[in-house]
């Protein structure tokens, strides 16, 4: 197995301060996924992928305490996204904004806490507008999203089988991404996954390889997009080198570029 990247700093990080945007990640891969978004004081959780107790000693290192969130949004239904929704969400009594696809595959949420929206909706949390942008994934009704506040657009991609014109678009005009670089191709066909497993990662509902997601990057790629940090890195099918292969060349046109982990996520990163 080849090793998985090495984590870019520490995953600790004090409160934001009021006013500026972040970005951090409580942890990214296919064991569990969390990305952290915080405007000021109002801090959202996309996704929730582990164990309550995990999600509580992720988020503290990151300086957040659970009760602190006012929101988590949901991606989709499977697991390394959503197995630890529900039992976060009942514990702090925290909403939960989703599609109404993934909520009909989240049957078990308290109906208080349950926002659903309406594919490609607009809504606000706190004074933060959220876009949900509808993907190609195979799941329910999955969605991805593009936050903004103060004029800074913060955008989080992940589990996209392909760049639609209509994912493409939205994610234009981003200050910063949280973007998914899930596989090398050729690690993936040379890997022990079985052949079903590997057409349904690398098949248009499935995961975007190193190429498709520098491919994406250049597309959406401008002067006013500061700050870049990969995630969803497959432990199994992806390697540093590779991924340094993939958006070294883009490295001189951002002011940050950074790699989630899987056990460390990312630290905080003041993108506005």
């Amino acid at each position: 197995m080849n090793s998985p990247p090495e984590p870019d700093g520490p995953a600790s990080g004090a409160n934001p301060p009021n006013g500026s945007v972040r970005l951090g990640s409580i942890g990214s891969g296919s064991s569990g996924n969390g990305t952290l978004v915080a405007c000021g004081e109002t801090c959202l959780l996309v996704d929730c992928g582990f164990p309550l107790k995990e999600t509580w000693a992720r988020l503290t290192r990151h300086g957040i305490e659970p009760e602190r969130l006012a929101a988590i949004l949901v991606t989709h239904e499977h697991s390394d996204h959503a197995s630890g929704v529900v039992p976060l969400a009942h514990r702090f009594r925290i909403p939960v904004h989703l599609s109404h696809g993934t909520r009909k595959r989240l049957p078990e949420l308290d109906p208080d806490l349950a926002r659903p929206f309406n594919s490609d909706a607009a809504f606000a949390i706190d004074g933060v507008t959220v876009q949900s942008v509808t993907v190609p994934h195979d799941a329910r009704e999955p969605t991805q999203f593009v936050f903004s506040r103060n004029g800074v657009r913060l955008g989080v991609l992940t589990d996209v089988g392909h760049v639609s014109r209509h994912v493409a678009e939205s994610f234009q005009g981003c200050t910063a991404l949280f973007m998914e670089s899930n596989h090398d191709l050729g690690m993936l066909m040379r890997g022990d996954y079985p052949p079903r497993l590997k057409r349904r990662i690398a098949g248009d509902l499935g995961h975007l390889s190193n190429d498709q997601a520098a491919d994406f990057l250049a597309r959406v790629l401008h002067d006013g997009l500061t700050h870049v940090v990969v995630g969803h890195v497959s432990e199994q099918n992806n390697a540093r080198r590779h991924l340094d292969a993939a958006f070294g060349p883009f490295a001189d046109r951002l002011k940050e570029l950074r790699f989630a982990t899987q056990g460390e996520g990312v630290a905080w990163i003041e993108v506005g």
